[in-house]
């Protein structure tokens, strides 16, 4: 398999839900279009912002199937999030993400039974990763949720040969030495698109080329910006819009991150529902409030295309 790798933002979606959690699968498609406005060329669907570890194995089943129904023959490409506490669900994901069309997969470790080893951690992966062989792989290092303190280098070092469709590895993690060294490793082999919306800059400055985001659901015109100006040249520029995104994420996260991110996609006029428990959704009151700030800041003036 060839060099794969992501450009540009790709956005973490929200899995939409009713107001009682069941599924709001009729939502996709505005979802899809919303994106494709804001100039987002990816969509990563199933992950920690589609709460994948509160959906049932049919659900996610389901969402997938919908997200192709909708971007078929569209210029939205869909990265799908496969990963699961059982590797075996993990797996009939991939499978299906196959046989469906996506242009990669991707899995977070088991974080209940933790793999307690670098060795252990590539097996599990090759394990999910040779279910979808016809599709590039990408591990998701996310140590923030799923507690591993393993080396995504070391990963990277010893499933180098042991997972034939291995593309890189989507990064959340603030560890910057780490992503230096992911990046460097086997001469620049894997591709390591960034997953700290808020450190973008910085990982612009060490050379990334794609990004994976929950923010760029809403907030995709900011980043833009940011690798825009990064790109031209011009730090001022650049710095003046990481720092919208670090308010605005410093704003969201004060109230609960993900029942604030659904709340804002609603004022966008995508109504993605409220998250499912254990993630609590904001009150009517906490929404008032919320909006004020971020009228306040200039946030429905920043996300204009």
């Amino acid at each position: 398999m060839g060099i794969h790798r992501i450009q540009g933002l790709v956005a973490a979606t929200h899995t939409p839900f009713h107001a009682d959690g069941s599924l709001n699968l009729a939502i996709v498609e505005k979802q899809a279009a919303h994106l494709q406005a804001s100039g987002v060329g990816y969509a990563f669907i199933g992950g920690t912002t589609g709460e994948s570890s509160s959906l049932t194995l049919e659900e996610r089943r389901s969402l997938a199937g919908r997200w192709f129904e909708v971007t078929r023959g569209s210029a939205l490409k869909v990265v799908v999030h496969v990963g699961s506490n059982c590797l075996g669900d993990s797996s009939a994901l991939a499978a299906q993400a196959q046989e469906l069309g996506a242009v990669a997969v991707s899995a977070l470790a088991p974080s209940y039974f933790k793999p307690g080893s670098v060795a252990t951690l590539v097996a599990s992966m090759a394990q999910v990763a040779s279910a979808a062989p016809e599709l590039p792989f990408y591990y998701y290092e996310i140590p923030s949720m799923t507690g591993l303190a393993l080396s995504p280098s070391g990963f990277l070092d010893q499933a180098a040969e042991r997972i034939p469709n291995l593309a890189g590895i989507k990064f959340t993690s603030s560890n910057l030495m780490e992503y230096q060294l992911c990046r460097s490793l086997h001469e620049g082999r894997f591709d390591i698109p960034f997953g700290f919306d808020e450190m973008l800059l910085a990982a612009l400055a060490l050379g990334a080329t794609g990004a994976v985001g929950s923010s760029f659901n809403f907030a995709a015109p900011v980043y833009l910006r940011v690798i825009g100006a990064f790109q031209r040249g011009d730090l001022t520029a650049a710095r003046e819009e990481q720092m919208k995104s670090v308010r605005l994420i410093q704003a969201l996260a004060s109230r609960g991150y993900m029942g604030a991110a659904k709340a804002v996609m609603a004022m966008l006029g995508v109504e993605v529902g409220p998250p499912r428990m254990p993630c609590a959704a904001l009150d009517a009151d906490q929404t008032k409030a919320l909006r004020s700030e971020l009228e306040q800041m200039g946030f429905f003036e920043w996300v204009k295309s």
